[in-house]
């Protein structure tokens, strides 16, 4: 068993930038053949494209409002007609915590927007690829969550924190429902990682104070989180479905 993931077709979504473009680089790599998703930054989505064809691989920009349902079937029909075959591997990468809403402060057009990119473009993805992974009886979803799905996050979250909760929840379902066709569900909770849109958060006193909390003493990188991405696409994972990987350098441990 190796890491290659020779041929396989990837769809990486919010992969413009930080964690996203760190996966969809490492999956091609691996000799994955990668669609990358973005919604408004274009600019980024095609540096992560010249970046990985750069290196000798394979890869496609692709635009889509996952909050949508009609983008959300476009993006993966669009996907598969474009690399003529059907999806192998999904990563569920694309969400944002757009600001911080104190509770007494939460609106329903708030909530709509958390919910829908967070956990909506999550729960349609998974379905809309799932039939040609069935038909394949071999395929590979992975969810990016958050460390804020087990403690609840900051001042602010609430709805981030929830969301991607909800996706923990909707991996082990998923993994349980798709098992027999050999379909494997997992997912990875992220802690602070640096050089991410998260940084705006962050004042240097706040970074500092994370950082003493983090028994490896430092912030993540998006390329922590990519290495945990692909060990769970790749035959090296092979026994395990519906587990969460946490890599948060000990910050939290379960």
């Amino acid at each position: 068993m190796n890491m290659r993931i020779d041929g396989q077709l990837a769809l990486v979504t919010g992969a413009s930038g930080g964690i996203g473009s760190s996966i969809a680089r490492r999956l091609a790599s691996e000799g994955a053949k990668v669609a990358v998703h973005y919604m408004r930054n274009r600019e980024g989505a095609e540096e992560t494209v010249r970046a990985i064809r750069t290196t000798g691989g394979h890869a496609e920009s692709f635009q889509a409002d996952l909050s949508k349902m009609d983008q959300i079937n476009a993006l993966a029909a669009d996907v598969q007609a474009s690399f003529g075959t059907s999806i192998d591997i999904l990563v569920n990468n694309a969400g944002q915590m757009s600001r911080q809403v104190p509770v007494l402060e939460l609106s329903e057009a708030y909530y709509t927007e958390m919910l829908d990119v967070n956990f909506k473009s999550c729960v349609f993805l998974t379905q809309t690829v799932l039939p040609g992974m069935v038909e394949k009886r071999k395929g590979n979803i992975v969810n990016v969550a958050s460390l804020a799905a087990h403690n609840g996050g900051g001042r602010g979250i609430a709805l981030y924190a929830s969301a991607k909760a909800a996706m923990l929840a909707f991996t082990k379902n998923a993994a349980k429902e798709f098992a027999g066709k050999g379909i494997r569900v997992n997912a990875v909770t992220p802690g602070v990682i640096a050089n991410t849109s998260n940084d705006r958060f962050k004042t240097e006193e706040i970074r500092n104070s994370i950082i003493a909390g983090i028994p490896l003493g430092r912030e993540g990188l998006p390329e922590d989180v990519a290495g945990g991405v692909l060990y769970l696409v790749s035959e090296l994972s092979a026994f395990i479905t519906g587990e969460t990987i946490e890599i948060n350098g000990g910050m939290s441990m379960r």
